[in-house]
């Protein structure tokens, strides 16, 4: 096992402004995970607030990730210290906080992945992110390569976005296009006019800031449109999605003829 406490390509490149392509992962499968890892993604994101995943279970695939081309980011079911502190003990290093409203919730969020004094992350010595205790220098450079993203899914996160995007430690802001819409009185149509409008000006806000947009857009015209105008955290699919959409083709190709 490597020593050296890996570089985080995915914080540089978001940084630096370059789209990074990803899938949402919500079979909860370390199988599925181990499918995905070498597809050709940027990307993906291990699901624990809409999927039924646990500690155990996103441990395997954050195992099942490694060699493949996409990077591990990681949603936990809230934005909460404990939640944070076992996810970053199994090695995660790029997160999605969901639901982050004010820049209050937003400092929260980035405490949670620091050491005291800058934090209140807990202090274990042997875990698998030092490579169990083998990273010499992990307390030390760990801040470095940890990456998180806020998630602007509501009205009040809207007006807030500004002061979201200036807290430092925020690498990123993604829009939730299908809370929002809810948020914004369109249920199940995150395609209205006055939601893409909405996440339209939250691009800019974002861009502005010098942090970089994200959104989820499972749609291809779609994820083409946001991508012109600067996303750079672009999701375009889920692996459920994909075995839902492609068995049923698969299925009716059959049961039609």
């Amino acid at each position: 096992m490597n020593a050296q406490l890996p570089a985080n390509t995915f914080k540089r490149a978001i940084r630096e402004g370059r789209p990074q392509i990803g899938l949402w992962s919500s079979l909860c499968s370390n199988v599925a995970a181990e499918v995905i890892a070498g597809a050709g993604f940027d990307w993906i994101l291990i699901d624990t607030e809409h999927a039924p995943n646990e500690l155990p279970m996103v441990f395997s695939q954050l195992q099942a990730l490694v060699g493949g081309t996409a990077a591990p980011v990681v949603r936990p079911a809230w934005n909460d210290m404990v939640l944070m502190k076992r996810l970053l003990d199994i090695g995660g290093q790029n997160f999605l906080i969901p639901y982050v409203q004010t820049p209050e919730e937003a400092r929260a969020a980035v405490a949670a992945t620091r050491y005291p004094p800058k934090g209140v992350r807990g202090v274990a010595v042997t875990h698998r992110a030092n490579r169990y205790g083998r990273v010499k220098d992990y307390y030390k450079r760990c801040e470095e390569e940890i990456c998180v993203i806020v998630q602007i899914e509501t009205r009040q996160g809207l007006q807030n976005i500004d002061a979201i995007a200036a807290v430092d430690g925020v690498d990123g802001l993604f829009v939730g296009p299908s809370d929002l819409a809810a948020a914004l009185g369109h249920l199940g149509d995150p395609a209205h006019a006055e939601v893409r409008t909405a996440i339209g000006d939250a691009f800019k806000s974002i861009r502005a800031a010098g942090k970089a947009p994200g959104i989820l857009a499972p749609i291809e015209a779609d994820a083409r449109h946001w991508l012109s105008l600067g996303c750079v955290v672009l999701a375009v699919g889920s692996d459920a999605g994909l075995l839902a959409r492609h068995s049923e083709e698969l299925a009716a190709r059959f049961k039609s003829s």
